[in-house]
C-alpha cells in the first residue's frame, strides 16, 4: 500500500461522488433533515429530545454510510471498474483504504451539517464541547464505512448488500441502548450489546451530552475505532476482484 495509490483512489471517488447530486444530497442533507423530523416528532415532550436526540447523531450517520459505502463499492466490482484497477499496481489495501479516507471526508462535512443542524435549528442540549460532538460522529460515520466495505465483499447484488442491514445493522439498533438503558436489559442482552460496536458508538455519544470527559468518552471511541480499523483490514483480505 503507498500513499500516493490511496490519494488516487479517494480523489477518483470523490470526483464520482460530485457528479452524483442524489448521492452528495443523501449523504449530506438527509441526516440533518431525519434529525429534524425526530426532534418536531418528540417536540411534545419536554426533554424528549436531549435525551434521545445524542444517540440518533450516532444512529444516521452510521446507517446512511453503511448503505452508501456497501452498494458503491459492489458496483464498481459488477461493472468490472475494480477487475481493471487491480491490474495495475494498485493495491486492495490501497484500494479499500482509499475508499475509507474519501468517505471520511465526506463524513467530516456530513458531521459538521448534522451537528450544527441538531444544535442550532432543532435545539439539541450539549453540555460537553460541540466539536467532541462532531468528532464522535465521524468516527461513527467510518465505522458505518468500515462495515459497509466489509458487508460489499459477501454481496454479488446491490439488493443484497442491502440485505445485511437486518444483520450487520438492525441488532446493534435494538440492542445499542437507544430504545432503553443497556444495564436494564435482561443479562443476556446486555452482554450482547456489549460486543456490538454501535453501543459504544451511543456511549460516547452520550459522554458528550452529558459533560464526561477522559475515560468515559475515551474508552467507548477506541473501541469503535479499533472495530473500524479491523472491518478495514478484513475487507482488504476479503475484497474480490468481480461477482462471478
Amino acid at each position: 500500500m503507498t500513499p500516493v495509490r490511496t490519494a488516487a483512489t479517494a480523489g477518483r471517488v470523490l470526483r464520482q461522488l460530485s457528479h452524483d447530486p442524489r448521492s452528495v444530497a443523501l449523504l449530506l442533507v438527509a441526516p440533518g433533515l431525519l434529525v429534524g423530523l425526530f426532534s418536531w416528532l418528540l417536540s411534545d415532550q419536554e426533554g424528549a429530545f436531549d435525551r434521545f436526540g445524542g444517540p440518533i447523531l450516532a444512529l444516521f450517520p452510521f446507517i446512511l454510510m453503511f448503505i452508501v459505502t456497501s452498494v458503491t463499492t459492489l458496483r464498481e466490482r459488477r461493472s468490472g471498474t475494480l477487475e481493471r484497477l487491480l491490474t495495475m499496481p494498485l493495491g486492495k489495501g490501497d484500494f479499500i483504504v482509499g475508499y475509507a479516507a474519501a468517505f471520511g471526508l465526506v463524513a467530516v462535512v456530513q458531521a459538521l451539517v448534522t451537528v450544527w443542524f441538531a444544535i442550532a435549528v432543532c435545539g439539541l442540549s450539549v453540555d460537553g464541547p460541540v466539536w467532541q460532538l462532531g468528532t464522535v460522529a465521524v468516527v461513527d460515520a467510518l465505522l458505518g464505512t468500515g462495515l459497509g466495505l466489509l458487508a460489499s465483499a459477501f454481496a454479488r447484488t446491490e439488493f443484497q448488500a442491502v440485505q445485511f442491514m437486518p444483520v450487520l445493522v438492525f441488532p446493534q439498533i435494538l440492542l445499542g441502548g437507544l430504545l432503553m438503558p443497556r444495564d436494564a436489559m435482561p443479562a443476556v442482552l446486555e452482554a450482547i450489546s456489549d460486543w456490538l460496536p454501535l453501543s459504544y458508538a451511543i456511549d460516547a455519544v452520550n459522554a458528550v451530552t452529558a459533560g464526561d470527559e477522559g475515560w468515559d468518552l475515551g474508552r467507548p471511541l477506541l473501541v469503535v475505532g479499533a472495530v473500524t480499523v479491523a472491518a478495514l483490514c478484513l475487507a482488504a483480505v476479503t475484497l474480490r476482484r468481480r461477482t462471478p
